[in-house]
């Protein structure tokens, strides 16, 4: 879910429209229209196949025990992978002919995977099921699930992006309480950045210059594409507001980390060296673990509001079966176990050092979140203006591709902010056409 991942996987998810594989006809119109009525236990034993990075966390393998239990002729063999391979070994898995029967994917993936007909739509099944509510997922993580109109992943966790800052930093420099407006967020980025001290306001990174533009961009009213998918928005004016006070944070930003990502810049906050992060829900979890020394000289808060309000951008993973697996009503069945409020919650905000979101809106309300996580508040109060920047167009992560590469060469001078999005935009109106 860290979006140094989401770009490699962004990236690799191309090649699945130029594979073979997958499945034949006769086995996409048998998952995707299965008998009426509930999904039958088997009559024997039956091992499916789960490819996922988490197979071997305690939470995972604790579930895999109970449904076990539960369902005592369903083994659950666990294929693991880790997250960066993740999405080449699937491609590569359904073009063989031999992909797992579900797998835990980011999100980002779900359209590409259905639009080459390898995943089974889920709606029949969900009718089929128990417990699974699709109004009850939070809008901004089901729409990374859904493809032409059908559900084809269950979404599993996710996390909302919000303001990470240093509470002992902002009293030394005399700032009571995180910025709420872009106007705030510029003076106290200001007010932060001491160069003699090397200390800085704020971290940007050219490598994901895009995904951390996304909540700037909503937030001044722009969009990424046209109301049809068919042509690139991002470039209208509104989003090139966005994108020169974007760009011009660079000067409160530390150098040497202007080329690193997201993740590797995590350092630079634990060490004081810069005061305001923006990052997912994850990040809490990672400090908490990784850095205990700092513990009570942080904390979170909602993103700045712009002109058109909040919005912040969610990602998140999902649970998906594939067209070609060979035991459907089972893998479904070990799917709408782990979907299940009470698993759900295991696995996110119950889970000791987890502060992922769970992605169904009775969870995220409920007051059990914030007791056990107080620190996720926030993040949780935050979708109510969640984004997902995931869209429903195989193309799409070739498009993103190009505005990253077009708005990083903005950070260093090399591009206008202005030339940078008409760039990147003329190339994305040619990706979407061909």
């Amino acid at each position: 879910m860290r979006p140094a991942w989401k770009a490699l996987a962004g990236t690799i998810v191309l090649l699945i429209a130029g594979c073979g594989g997958g499945s034949t006809a006769s086995q996409q119109s048998a998952s995707t229209h299965p008998p009426a009525g509930p999904v039958a236990e088997p009559t024997g034993p039956v091992t499916i196949t789960f490819a996922s990075w988490v197979g071997n966390e305690p939470v995972i393998q604790s579930l895999a025990r109970k449904f076990h239990s539960q369902h005592p002729n369903i083994t659950v063999k666990f294929q693991n992978v880790p997250a960066e391979e993740a999405t080449q070994k699937l491609t590569t898995q359904i073009a063989g002919g031999n992909a797992p029967d579900a797998a835990y994917v980011d999100a980002s993936t779900v359209a590409a995977f259905a639009s080459r007909g390898a995943l089974t739509q889920l709606d029949d099944y969900i009718a089929r099921g128990r417990g699974i509510d699709p109004k009850d997922y939070v809008p901004a993580f089901k729409t990374s699930t859904v493809y032409k109109g059908k559900m084809y992943g269950l979404p599993f966790d996710g996390e909302s992006t919000g303001l990470f800052y240093r509470t002992d930093l902002f009293a030394a420099a005399g700032i009571t309480a995180p910025p709420r407006t872009w106007e705030e967020f510029q003076a106290d980025a200001a007010r932060l950045t001491q160069p003699d001290k090397k200390q800085y306001g704020y971290i940007l990174f050219a490598p994901e210059s895009a995904y951390y533009w996304y909540p700037w961009l909503w937030q001044n009213g722009g969009q990424l594409l046209n109301e049809d998918g068919t042509a690139a928005a991002f470039n209208s004016d509104k989003a090139k507001t966005a994108a020169s006070f974007y760009v011009g944070l660079a000067k409160y930003s530390p150098k040497d980390f202007l080329n690193s990502n997201s993740y590797d810049g995590r350092v630079a906050f634990a060490t004081g060296k810069v005061a305001m992060y923006m990052a997912g829900a994850w990040f809490a979890g990672v400090l908490d673990g990784e850095f205990p020394k700092i513990k009570g000289k942080w904390a979170a808060a909602p993103l700045p509001e712009g002109p058109a309000g909040c919005a912040t951008t969610v990602a998140g993973d999902s649970l998906v079966m594939f067209s070609g697996g060979k035991n459907q009503d089972a893998a479904w069945k070990w799917l709408e176990f782990l979907s299940q409020p009470e698993n759900i919650a295991l696995w996110t905000y119950k889970s000791k050092g987890s502060t992922l979101l769970p992605p169904r809106t009775s969870l995220l309300e409920s007051s059990d979140l914030t007791a056990q996580k107080p620190i996720l508040k926030g993040f949780a109060d935050q979708m109510k203006c969640g984004v997902s920047n995931v869209i429903a167009n195989p193309k799409w992560p070739k498009v993103e591709d190009k505005l990253n590469q077009d708005l990083g060469k903005a950070f260093y001078g090399d591009e206008s902010v202005s030339d940078a999005l008409d760039h990147a935009a003329q190339q994305a109106d040619q990706i979407l056409r061909h």
